[in-house]
């Protein structure tokens, strides 16, 4: 476990502090899902479940009550079966989940429906996020309707439903010095997969191959999975925004954008890098490529408390139009083109978004309407593009199937904000430098 159960534990008590008396907090595990017969996708811990405990497995149920007399942390786990752990390795079990996880009380997962309901009885408020696992929203319906069915015996059901999910997520989108030290582990790894990528480069090579050198790189620098299917287009593919295929062969010539990144316990790092196969940009490719690495630039300077969500979008929007108005892609007043959103054939999509256990991380965009102000703790992705389409008339056919985009993950300290992906090379000089080495 990379973080330690005191950081587990602050986690709780803050959420408890939010909760208030009276209330208790359910959260199910997330399942084992099956890829086909007898084989399953590697599984892997739901978010909120695993940022209040950190328990791995399966198959668990996390109840947190605050008041509690004998703790206000309970964990419901599967028991430990050697012939089960001969198969498919150690299960912790109830008897070792306290002192592994720092839970307060553990019980059988088969003891659910005896203990549970008890536990629930007697509350005013349950906090859980309805609407994500059916089948357990309705276990949580019928222990519920058990207690209702008591009140004539003195039982007293709880009142009120609130979406946990409101709360939990407000205390993820701050990270902690423990969190930001796992994704600057996860930014360098992921940096030193993009450095290896750009060598492996040329003509002739296929994007599979890139993608491959990019899991080597992550899985022998210790992450054990990516954070999201790697992106590899080259040429035309490079203007589709989530492009997956990676089976084209690399040309001469033609740019490749790569959108890659590890997890490292739990924790997403999020980059792009656009460089040419051969190493050396052409003239329109190296002009369309500074006008996004500028308006990145400009996007990054905008990462600082005080300043809300969208002043980095706003300037990366402006830097792109000028750009694109000096290339001769668009005409026209720069204000005038961005209040009429023409820059939205080539630029379609926002400059970022949280980052943390999710690669598009929980947190709140606005706040009562308004954009939400930046705060240290933060962590965000700045990632501005220009994609013009094969089939665009519009432009000069040179200009036509160049997509570019450049990401970074940014974490907002109290002076401004630090780049934790700046080790994977983005100025045009330092690309052709490292493709020429």
């Amino acid at each position: 476990m990379a973080l330690s159960k005191q950081e587990f534990s602050r986690r709780r008590k803050a959420l408890i502090e939010m909760m208030g008396a009276g209330s208790i907090a359910i959260l199910p595990s997330a399942h084992e899902k099956a890829r086909n017969r007898d084989v399953h996708f590697p599984f892997r811990q739901d978010s909120d479940f695993q940022y209040l405990c950190g328990f791995p497995e399966p198959d668990a149920v996390l109840a947190i009550i605050p008041g509690r007399e004998h703790g206000e942390c309970v964990l419901f786990c599967k028991e430990r079966n050697p012939e089960r752990e001969l198969w498919d390795g150690a299960i912790v079990g109830p008897e070792r989940a306290p002192d592994m996880y720092g839970v307060d009380d553990s019980f059988p997962i088969s003891d659910i429906d005896d203990i549970l309901p008890g536990l629930i009885e007697g509350r005013d408020k349950v906090f859980y996020s309805m609407g994500f696992d059916a089948q357990f929203d309705a276990r949580l319906m019928e222990w519920i309707n058990v207690i209702r069915s008591k009140v004539r015996n003195g039982a007293h059901p709880p009142g009120e439903f609130v979406a946990l999910e409101h709360h939990l997520h407000e205390l993820r989108l701050f990270k902690s010095a423990e969190e930001i030290k796992l994704m600057d582990r996860a930014a360098k790894i992921s940096c030193e997969g993009h450095r290896r990528a750009m060598k492996r480069s040329h003509a002739g090579a296929f994007e599979y191959q890139l993608e491959a050198t990019l899991v080597h790189a992550f899985m022998e620098e210790g992450a054990r999975a990516v954070a999201y299917p790697s992106i590899v287009g080259s040429g035309d593919n490079a203007c589709v925004l989530h492009y997956r295929d990676n089976m084209a062969e690399l040309k001469e010539g033609d740019l490749i954008l790569i959108d890659a990144g590890c997890e490292v316990d739990h924790y997403a790092s999020d980059i792009t890098r656009t460089f040419p196969v051969n190493g050396r940009f052409s003239a329109e490719q190296a002009a369309l490529y500074q006008v996004v690495l500028d308006a990145q630039l400009a996007a990054i300077a905008e990462v600082k408390p005080g300043n809300h969500w969208n002043h980095p979008h706003d300037a990366a929007v402006r830097v792109i139009t000028e750009g694109l108005v000096r290339l001769g892609l668009l005409q026209g007043t720069v204000d005038d083109l961005i209040a009429n959103e023409s820059y939205k054939p080539f630029y379609m999509h926002r400059t970022g978004h949280w980052l943390g256990m999710d690669v598009h991380d929980v947190g709140d965009y606005k706040v009562g309407g308004e954009w939400r102000v930046l705060e240290p703790g933060m962590v965000m992705t700045v990632e501005p593009g220009i994609y013009v389409a094969p089939d665009c008339a519009a432009v000069e056919a040179r200009w036509r199937g160049i997509g570019i985009r450049i990401e970074d993950d940014v974490v907002v300290t109290k002076e401004g904000c630090r780049v934790l992906t700046e080790a994977a090379p983005k100025e045009i000089s330092e690309i052709e430098a490292l493709m020429a080495g």
